[in-house]
């Protein structure tokens, strides 16, 4: 699946960080470049987008006015380097606000949110449209597309995550709780305060561990009970 996406920013510098961090995102396809709201409803009136990264301070209209012009507008990421829009950047429905400058994994992290998001417009859609299967890691300065599927589990240490997958692992930046949010619901379940794993990987619970594939993970105290109900222990 690629996402269709439109750069709406005015300062040089920061459209080519931009541009830069949409080629480092495979799932992203950039449309055009545009300095200013007129020039970006010129482009959606003749090409698809699915999503907007869009610069509030912009010449002539903010791109809150020029967001309120758009009958059917597509998803919306905010750029800017005012941290009092954010507020406001959320009650316009934006799938995030990033407050510059912002760091690729910041970027990514919103970019994962707006694929969730047409996921779950797409899984409402007629069932010839595939879901969503995947989330985007960043590790090793490389973008890596990884199967839900494919993980074994997620182990946090201290400010970065473990990715445990068939054959090796990522690390990558963030929190447990913030990993949780970028997974479908239902197929993930906290054990630990340290650990993830996905319920179609638990072979059996033992004490206070669980065996998934070949490897034991605590049951933190705090999480037994969930995990149990989750599972349908007696």
């Amino acid at each position: 699946m690629k996402v269709r996406c439109l750069i709406v920013e005015d300062e040089p510098p920061a459209r080519e960080l931009l541009k830069t961090y949409v080629g480092d995102c495979s799932v992203l396809e950039l449309v055009k470049v545009c300095a200013d709201a007129f020039a970006a409803s010129e482009v959606l009136q003749k090409e698809p987008v699915d999503l907007l990264l869009l610069d509030i301070n912009l010449p002539r209209m903010s791109g809150f006015s020029f967001l309120k012009t758009l009958s059917h507008p597509p998803l919306v990421i905010f750029t800017t380097a005012y941290p009092e829009y954010a507020v406001e950047g959320f009650e316009a429905d934006a799938v995030d606000y990033l407050l510059k400058p912002f760091s690729f994994d910041r970027f990514l992290k919103a970019v994962n949110k707006a694929v969730e998001k047409i996921r779950t417009r797409s899984a409402e859609q007629p069932a010839s449209v595939v879901p969503r299967d995947f989330i985007l890691l960043r590790a090793d300065r490389k973008t890596y597309k990884v199967n839900f599927s494919g993980i074994r589990y997620v182990e946090a240490t201290g400010d970065y995550l473990k990715v445990h997958l068939d054959g090796r692992t990522l690390v990558v930046h963030g929190t447990v709780r913030d990993f949780l949010e970028q997974l479908p619901a239902g197929e993930f379940i906290r054990v630990h305060k340290s650990f993830v794993v996905p319920v179609s990987r638990i072979l059996f619970i033992e004490g206070n561990r669980i065996r998934t594939g070949d490897t034991f993970i605590p049951i933190g105290r705090a999480f037994k009970e969930a995990v149990e109900r989750r599972l349908g222990s007696p």
